[in-house]
């Protein structure tokens, strides 16, 4: 039995349980995508060095087995070696989330300080093809190739396949919220197939939400051992004493089973929580938000450089969408409004100009039609748009010009969506918590539906990425948010 984060290591054997009964062995997709990876990984890397090797080692054919072709073999070997000892294979973070890739930079970090200090050791002058060429392009083919890897393993767990099965235990209410976000989120690979909590009148009779209660909390190892379950997410209920935690994880070892426990800080996750042993008590130990400090520089820096790159590779169509909505209708180019950006300090936004000009005071004779959640206004099909801003706001391209207020530092690339001045003076304590990072161009609202999500989901995804924020996981915002304007989902 493994215990884990919400999705644990891929089994690898056939568990024999205690009492003798084989449960359900290993499922094939499992061990097939692993493999997978691994293979990927392993061609990716000797694809990426041979061609560099060939390419420059035909300029110096004679000492090519000398200069070229060991730090050839010696470099593939080194990065595999970095990615199988940063635990860049484990199962438990293959097809999810964003410790994948944080463990495949981590590994190739590693193989360049190796390199280098390998390099000095033997003043080696051609070490730096190396590092500066042969690494970053084993980091951009592997991290390519494992996100076209991930995005088939998604389609088909949307599809019904590649899912693991799941005996949830707990309360009624926390087993529905369980069920409803696997539902929710198919990537993540769980289907819950029954459920074990205290209110059983009739074992199998019962349901929740859908999934039949096959018995009561006492009686989840009997149905782990029977049928083979793979995940045991165990969810908050009186009944959960740490005795009781503790035996029934005694009772799955040797299964194929993984247990995972849903702490109360449910919204808490990432790089904050670590798990420590003090005086032999397992305490879960959740570190302070990182507002400031080294990663909170290099983001800054980050932002600044990538507004930069991005202005100049996006003027030419800065340029025609500017002429174009000056064409479409009277008015300006460009769109300013007051937003509330860190610390609440008020900040002036730049949009491309979407609507007719004197929209703002329109807005009052249309608020009986608001289809904006919570505090926000929006229409479907607002009148006021023109016909460029509709094409310009499917595609998010109206929000190009905020690149200038992240090169100015008032917004970030990734953070969360910058409110207007009146939302914010309705705010509550915790919705403020926004505040405290500066707003982004993008975030993790709008990689999840933007205006089609609830006013509830669009804040706690807000509360959640002030919370968890890392470099990594603005990384994958960042790669995430290219899919989700092209699909153009609830943008209007």
């Amino acid at each position: 039995m493994r215990q884990g984060g919400l999705v644990g290591p891929f089994p690898s054997t056939r568990g024999r349980l205690p009492n003798g009964v084989i449960g359900r062995p290993a499922i094939d997709w499992e061990q097939r995508y692993r493999r997978t990876v691994v293979i990927s990984d392993t061609a990716a890397t000797a694809f990426v060095v041979a061609a560099i090797g060939n390419f420059f080692g035909t300029r110096d054919a004679a000492n090519w087995h000398e200069k070229w072709g060991i730090l050839a073999f010696g470099t593939e070997l080194l990065v595999l070696a970095a990615l199988a000892v940063s635990r860049s294979w484990a199962p438990g973070v293959l097809g999810q989330g964003a410790e994948e890739f944080r463990r495949l930079g981590r590994a190739l970090f590693m193989a360049v300080v190796v390199l280098a200090l390998g390099g000095i050791a033997l003043t080696s002058s051609n070490i730096k093809l190396w590092i500066f060429v042969a690494i970053p392009a084993i980091a951009l083919v592997t991290m390519t190739e494992r996100y076209l890897l991930r995005l088939w393993l998604h389609r088909q767990r949307k599809e019904g396949r590649c899912l693991r099965p799941v005996l949830a235990a707990g309360s009624p209410a926390t087993l529905r919220d369980l069920i409803s976000r696997t539902r929710r989120y198919p990537h993540l690979g769980w289907r819950v197939e029954a459920v074990c909590t205290t209110e059983v009148h009739e074992p199998g009779g019962d349901h929740v939400d859908g999934v039949p209660v096959v018995g009561r909390l006492t009686d989840v190892a009997q149905h782990v051992r029977r049928d083979g379950y793979r995940v045991v997410a165990v969810t908050p209920d009186p009944h959960w004493s740490p005795d009781r935690l503790q035996r029934l994880a005694w009772n799955l070892e040797g299964s194929d089973a993984e247990m995972v426990v849903a702490p109360v800080l449910m919204e808490v996750a990432g790089p904050r929580l670590h798990v420590d042993a003090v005086l032999g008590i397992p305490l879960l130990r959740v570190s302070m938000p990182a507002f400031t400090g080294g990663r909170r520089a290099v983001k800054e820096v980050v932002d600044r450089m990538g507004a930069a790159v991005l202005l100049m590779l996006f003027a030419p169509l800065m340029v025609v969408v500017g002429l174009l909505v000056l064409m479409d209708s009277r008015g300006g180019a460009f769109y300013r409004q007051r937003r509330v950006g860190k610390d609440g300090r008020e900040f002036t936004i730049l949009k491309f100009r979407t609507m007719v000009a004197g929209a703002d005071r329109a807005r009052a004779e249309l608020a009986h039609r608001n289809e904006g959640a919570g505090l926000l206004f929006k229409l479907r099909r607002d009148p006021r748009v023109t016909r460029v801003g509709a094409v310009l706001r499917r595609y998010s391209i109206d929000e190009l010009p905020q690149l200038f207020n992240v090169l100015t530092g008032s917004m970030s690339l990734v953070g969360p969506r910058p409110p207007l001045p009146e939302e914010c003076a309705a705010y509550g304590p915790d919705i403020r918590r926004r505040l405290l990072v500066k707003p982004g161009l993008t975030g993790l609202w709008q990689i999840s539906g933007r205006s089609d999500l609830s006013w509830e989901e669009a804040v706690r995804l807000d509360l959640r990425y002030v919370e968890d924020w890392s470099l990594a996981l603005d990384t994958v915002i960042l790669w995430k948010t290219l899919r989700a304007v092209l699909h153009g989902q609830g943008a209007y």
